[in-house]
């Protein structure tokens, strides 16, 4: 095993667990929010538990992210030490004000959970807004960064370094906005399709369940909209990455020649070594109309990209495809949630809709485990787009493969305590008054407005 494959798996590896805990650093402290503000407006027994239980589910995914970002930004030193000396300088700026925004989430999340009955209504929600603001903050900036590293700007290079750095600039990056767009809606789509799944299932077990409704509604108050926003950031990140990162974007539509009216595939197995894609179903000169506008527009083929410049077409080309068919089968069991809701029906009452939601409850995090896997494989060779190649910044230091299987087993015992965790504490139903909850009751309040 090369010094390089095991860096690179190891980061890999501690990106894909790590990204699980940002994201829901992103959209449960959402959740926990609406949670408490229905609660502050009701009195209906169904709304009481879920405040609590949101928060410690917030509290303890919070702080398993905490301990996997700070492995990876040890990580980046003790891994990319050539990345972070050349890079350093330029995005020092996002990374110091993740930290800020991370740390004031910290603060605030304390307050929220240590301030039940001890500080007055409206400031402890007030505090629950401040954690909901700056997790997603935390998380923007982070993507900022990494869009940075797919867009670099903000510096001139002079025999080889970075000089004359403009950090403003480099914030400002080309693809700060739509990347940064992309993965908030991902974070809240993923994160509230899972808690709805969860809770869709409980009430197919128990429809009368009232905690388990009310606990559907307020995950499907983020999970909808964001579900239905989040195609319309795909196809503007899409079109950045047509125009600024042509062998990427081949390499996720398996293009292989060069040429105009370019169909857009679905599926297919391509092959690097003969420029050939099988397998797929094509809509003609849909590609070429998504990306130009016209039907007869050219799309850079993989043909035009050196063989050298070139990233591993069917891991990107595979990623994209999964990552669209999740996303497109949670867009529309939200517009099947819509639709329903403005017909006055809540979800709970339509059992194909509830099927639908618990297949789709991890669909969201598949998605984007698969979407970065698309933004980092598909930069490659390059940790720094057209400047600075990963086989350039990796460590010279040998036998990284202990520190990959350390961690990796690490990770899983983690994983598996978390998972026990958030059943233990959150998953399960309340006993008790909720128990009996009245489903009449439920029926007499406007569905997704209030259980």
């Amino acid at each position: 095993m090369t010094d390089l494959f095991a860096a690179r798996s190891q980061m890999a590896i501690s990106l894909g667990f790590h990204i699980i805990f940002a994201v829901a650093g992103i959209g449960m402290p959402a959740l926990m929010v609406i949670a408490l503000w229905r609660r502050l407006r009701t009195a209906a027994a169904a709304c009481r538990g879920l405040p609590q239980r949101d928060a410690k589910g917030t509290a303890i995914l919070f702080a398993v992210g905490a301990v996997s970002g700070t492995v990876l930004s040890f990580e980046l030193g003790l891994l990319w030490p050539q990345f972070m000396e050349w890079a350093g300088p330029i995005i020092g700026m996002p990374f110091s004000l993740e930290g800020f925004a991370f740390f004031t989430e910290a603060i605030f999340l304390g307050i929220y959970l240590y301030g039940w009955d001890r500080i007055s209504k409206g400031a402890h929600l007030a505090a629950g807004v401040m954690v909901a603001v700056s997790g997603a903050v935390s998380g923007i900036f982070v993507v900022i960064a990494n869009a940075w590293m797919n867009a670099p700007t903000g510096f001139e290079v002079v025999n080889g370094r970075p000089v004359n750095i403009d950090p403003i600039a480099a914030l400002a990056n080309d693809a700060a906005f739509t990347q940064t767009l992309h993965m908030t809606l991902a974070a809240y789509t993923a994160c509230a399709m899972a808690v709805a799944g969860i809770h869709a299932w409980y009430v197919r077990r128990d429809p009368g369940n009232a905690f388990h409704r009310h606990a559907l509604t307020v995950a499907l108050i983020v999970g909808v909209p964001a579900s239905l926003l989040q195609p319309l950031s795909g196809d503007l990140s899409a079109r950045h990455v047509a125009k600024a990162q042509p062998a990427k974007f081949a390499a996720m539509e398996a293009h292989m020649h060069t040429s105009a009216n370019v169909p857009f595939v679905i599926g297919g197995i391509p092959n690097a070594e003969t420029g050939e894609l099988r397998y797929a179903i094509e809509i003609p000169s849909a590609l070429s109309v998504l990306m130009t506008g016209r039907a007869d527009g050219v799309i850079t083929g993989m043909d035009q990209i050196p063989p050298d410049e070139r990233p591993p077409i069917a891991v990107v080309h595979f990623a994209f495809q999964l990552m669209v068919a999740l996303g497109s089968y949670l867009m529309l069991v939200a517009a099947a949630v819509a639709f329903f809701y403005l017909r006055g029906r809540h979800v709970a009452t339509v059992p194909w809709v509830l099927r639908a939601l618990v297949i789709g409850a991890p669909f969201g995090m598949i998605a984007v485990e698969a979407g970065w896997v698309v933004t980092e494989v598909g930069r490659q060779p390059w940790i720094v787009h057209g400047i600075l190649r990963t086989a350039d910044a990796v460590t010279p230091v040998p036998g990284l493969v202990v520190p990959l299987v350390g961690f990796t087993i690490l990770y899983v015992f983690l994983g598996v305590v978390v998972l026990a965790l958030l059943r233990r504490q959150i998953i399960r139903a309340p006993g008790g008054e909720l128990e009996g909850f009245v489903t009449r009751e439920l029926r007499a309040v406007p569905p997704l407005a209030g259980d």
